[in-house]
């Protein structure tokens, strides 16, 4: 399992948030130092996402994303990415991988014929889901809307062999380092053994990544773990 540390990006600065809210945001280190100091700690990936650009509508961190390309690590990083030409641009600046999400539940077909164009493995799509008894409402425009559709239909506009990358967020445990939705990741990897799944929300211990890695899933995002030194990201590849 690749363990991808994050770093979201507010203002310039790199932030974490509590549920999604931006009123409840803590500022951490340096984007470009953060980054350097995950790179020495062994992080092949590193996710990366522009708060600014998800509330615009378009990538804004450009500086910031010029001081993280480059090094050793791959960067993964998504946050407004609306068309195919911020696609493209991402990939230009540097980018080995765009994280699609509004609209990879809104525009299926047409983050489709992206995949199709550029490669499976350019392209990751985010889902983020709300759970409601044992389905799992798929939230949009940062969280603030419902797509109308669970994760099971939304999936199914990605047939087998159109999509590889695929990231889940359960937003009711994102930041609060409440533990992972296990239940979410095993029905996944057994409903669609096809994809490469990454797990997002929640990772709270080194238990948890243990956990996560039983499961099947291809990888682990870790943010506010990290942060508050939880654990250290050497811990969590060795583990």
């Amino acid at each position: 399992m690749l363990i991808l540390p994050a770093i979201d990006i507010m203002g310039g600065k790199c932030v974490r948030l509590a549920l999604g809210r931006f009123e409840d945001v803590t500022t951490y280190a340096d984007p470009a130092d953060q980054c350097a100091a995950f790179a020495a700690q062994g992080a092949e990936w590193i996710h990366v996402v522009d708060l600014d650009g998800a509330r615009q509508g378009k990538p804004v961190q450009h500086d910031v994303l010029r001081s993280l390309v480059g090094g050793s690590a791959k960067i993964q990083f998504g946050g407004g990415v609306r068309s195919l030409e911020h696609v493209r641009a991402l990939l230009n600046a540097g980018v080995s991988r765009v994280v699609v999400g509004s609209l990879a539940a809104l525009t299926p077909e047409q983050v489709r014929s992206w995949i199709a164009e550029l490669g499976a493995e350019r392209i990751c799509c985010a889902f983020d889901v709300r759970p409601v008894g044992e389905r799992l409402n798929v939230v949009v425009k940062g969280w603030t809307e419902g797509s109308g559709a669970d994760l099971n239909s939304t999936l199914k506009s990605y047939p087998p062999g159109t999509l590889k990358h695929v990231l889940v967020t359960d937003v009711s445990r994102d930041g609060v380092l409440a533990g992972p939705n296990f239940t979410i990741m095993r029905t996944l990897r057994d409903l669609r053994p096809d994809l490469m799944l990454q797990a997002s929300g929640g990772i709270s211990s080194l238990s948890d990544v243990a956990a996560l890695r039983s499961t099947g899933v291809a990888g682990a995002i870790i943010g506010r773990a990290l942060y508050e030194r939880r654990f250290s990201l050497g811990e969590a590849l060795a583990h």
